[in-house]
């Protein structure tokens, strides 16, 4: 041993698990966690997605059973995606007070009271049945104005359901300050908003469009989600949806854009999310059937590397499992 030897031994704190852990400077809590769920219109057995094995689309009565585990494990929220059993030009099943999602919503605020907090996806792609995320006009372009106007009817149904916050995910122009003004007015002045300010035009979503059956039906949605080569218009996104009354602001998809979770954190004053999407879901699970990685240490880094990046609130489909986990 020579007197030049660093005094400084880094690894001392690394040497056992207790010690890692009084050390850690990210930390995952099942309160962190969000899951998604998808809730299908007229189906009497929960059915199997097989691009996402292990997620369903569930029945009324699956998706009571599944949000009472996701709950008892601790988990903080649950947002939900409906499947309705006919679509149309408009998605005129989105706001119907008898729709799949406000049926399910009205469940599960009986069952659960505040126990958690309903978060519901505000769009229309699951529910038209061109696939795309707005009306379209008869060129066949999404209609920004016209479709706020059903973004706000929809808000304002998902509300009287018993929803705690509204996520639209549609990427409209002035979606957020239509959706603000649609509650205040209709009275639902407390319920949140969570806007998907930064959602790129992923190939990341295929999974997810299989489960909510949203795939569109020509073209892409690249004209109204964000370019993946883009940074600064992510910037300007989350603080246009500030201005216009957002109380969370989304980062989509994760682990792809961890640099722009950490611009965001780094630029907003308000809780941040991000959603680990079924892509990258389904490419874990996919590996992990093949054994060739660990597969609950790659769900763990990956999840840490979201909270690291700087969001607060990270969705996963892994949620009720890496919440049980967590607790164990």
């Amino acid at each position: 041993m020579t007197a030049q030897f660093p005094v400084v031994r880094s690894r001392r704190l690394r040497r056992t698990p207790a010690l890692r852990r009084l050390v850690a400077e990210t930390r995952l809590h099942p309160s962190d966690l969000v899951l998604p769920l998808f809730v299908k219109e007229g189906i009497t057995e929960p059915q199997p997605i097989a691009s996402m094995p292990g997620v369903l689309q569930h029945t009324r009565d699956s998706l009571r059973k599944a949000a009472h585990e996701a709950v008892e494990a601790g988990v903080g929220g649950l947002i939900l995606f409906g499947i309705p059993a006919v679509k149309d030009g408009r998605g005129s099943a989105a706001d119907d007070p008898a729709g799949i999602v406000q049926k399910a919503l009205r469940d599960l605020s009986a069952d659960l009271g505040d126990s958690t907090v309903l978060i519901a996806d505000l769009c229309l792609d699951e529910y038209t049945d061109h696939g795309h995320c707005g009306i379209l006009t008869n060129d066949g372009e999404v209609d920004n104005d016209a479709t706020l106007e059903r973004y706000a009817s929809i808000a304002v149904a998902q509300a009287a359901a018993g929803v705690d916050v509204v996520a639209p995910s549609g990427m409209m122009d002035g979606q957020v300050a239509a959706i603000r003004t649609a509650l205040d007015e209709a009275g639902y002045g407390n319920v949140a908003i969570m806007a998907y300010a930064v959602k790129y035009a992923s190939a990341f979503y295929g999974p997810f469009r299989d489960a909510a059956e949203c795939a569109p039906q020509f073209g892409d949605r690249s004209a109204y989600q964000q370019d993946p080569s883009n940074a600064e218009e992510s910037m300007r996104e989350a603080l246009l949806d500030l201005d216009e009354g957002a109380d969370f602001v989304m980062v989509k998809p994760a682990l792809t854009y961890l640099d722009i979770v950490r611009r965001v954190r780094d630029t907003v004053h308000v809780p941040v999310a991000a959603y680990q999407v079924s892509g990258e879901y389904a490419m874990v699970e996919a590996a992990a059937a093949q054994g060739w990685i660990d597969r609950e240490r790659i769900i763990m880094e990956t999840l840490t590397s979201v909270r690291r990046a700087g969001a607060d609130i990270v969705l996963t489909y892994w949620a009720t499992e890496v919440a049980r986990s967590l607790r164990d």
